[in-house]
């Protein structure tokens, strides 16, 4: 009999480089972006034709849990986990692993982000299920997007050798993870055929990667002991937040993936997929999908420019010229504006890094 199967949405991050439409207070994943329906809402109901609301977790932090429920009041309350404070991916699939196995014992889970956006949804469905068949084989499973253009902004797969046919998709061993490679890196990893995007999204069983917690970041693996024990008990709110702070600030990727004994890649292809990470990536999916709305416009009057993009919110009626400018990205809000050339929004997060040092430059992440 197959194990249950769990998906887990991470959706505690701050969403920086989206800035200054995203905030801390109300991040990418919460704005309405696609036809005024949030990242956060696609990610849920997209799944639902495979998962029942029971078996969809998502792990926040205390300050998003009213908003996300507002998008999603069809999941049960407990399957909201809170982070006592946010430390990357690592400790938040711990969190998640713990109450999985809690619930049902050994399982199956679909470790999965709230700022993707995913054209062809029951291929991306079908994807999950031939990477369950793969995890269920003792693989920690990654989906890996097939590239399209020499992306700098992504991290890479290699493929190693062919571990089988899963019903419409082929499953490699993992021969390596790259980083963020140069433009020269991106330009042969495309012309090789042997490299993926790496998406971010994974499937394995509970006991495998609690397995590489232990052997990996021993501190998050004890964590997991014990936040699974303390479960459905009247100690479980203290003992996270006790064990909480003695896991490592440590990503997945880096944290467990890269040292991982057994892993497997799944290469898709026409999933129409964009990991809305930047200003130029979400700017480059409007512009491959029309259908899509973009979120409002200030009133704006331009003399010859070229190359422009100009969104955001309305300010009052306040009226924005631009004249003779070239290949900019121009976001307008309340109280903040955005000037950025196009192919540099990368750097946007490091803007709201800063604004941390300046006096009174908070309100403004």
């Amino acid at each position: 009999m197959a194990a249950p199967f769990f998906a887990v949405i991470m959706a505690g991050g701050g969403g920086t480089r989206l800035w200054p439409l995203s905030r801390q207070k109300r991040p990418k994943q919460l704005l309405p972006l696609f036809n005024g329906r949030s990242l956060f809402r696609e990610a849920v109901e997209r799944l639902a034709p495979l998962f029942s609301v029971e078996r969809i977790l998502v792990v926040t932090n205390a300050a998003l849990l009213s908003a996300l429920r507002k998008e999603a009041p069809q999941l049960p309350r407990a399957n909201f986990l809170c982070e006592p404070e946010p430390r990357s991916t690592a400790p938040a699939i711990a969190l998640a692993t713990a109450e999985i196995e809690h619930r049902s014992g050994s399982a199956v889970m679909a470790c999965l982000t709230a700022d993707h956006y995913i054209a062809e949804e029951a291929r991306f469905r079908a994807a999950l299920l031939a990477a369950r068949d793969v995890a269920q084989q003792g693989y920690l499973v990654t989906l890996g997007i097939d590239p399209t253009c020499p992306e700098t902004g992504y991290g890479y797969i290699e493929r190693g050798d062919l571990l089988g046919r899963f019903a419409d998709f082929e499953a490699h061993a993992v021969a390596a993870f790259r980083e963020k490679p140069s433009m020269e890196a991106a330009r042969s990893y495309l012309a090789d055929g042997r490299h993926s995007w790496n998406s971010g999204m994974f499937i394995w069983k509970t006991e495998d990667i609690e397995a590489e917690f232990r052997r990996q970041l021993p501190a998050a693996g004890k964590a997991l002991e014990e936040m699974r024990s303390a479960l459905g008990t009247g100690q479980a709110k203290r003992v996270i937040e006790r064990v909480w702070a003695s896991m490592p600030k440590q990503s997945l990727d880096y944290g467990i993936m890269e040292g991982a004994k057994r892993t497997a890649v799944i290469s898709v292809h026409g999933l129409g997929w964009t990991d809305v990470g930047s200003w130029d990536a979400l700017l480059d999916l409007y512009r491959s999908h029309p259908e899509l709305t973009i979120p409002g416009k200030p009133f704006h009057l331009d003399q010859d420019s070229d190359g422009l993009v100009v969104l955001g919110q309305a300010s009052d009626g306040r009226l924005l010229t631009t004249v003779g400018l070239k290949d900019l990205i121009l976001v307008e809000t309340k109280d903040a504006i955005l000037v950025c050339a196009r192919g540099a929004s990368q750097g946007v997060r490091q803007i709201v890094e800063r604004l941390a040092e300046l006096p009174g430059g908070s309100k403004y992440q």
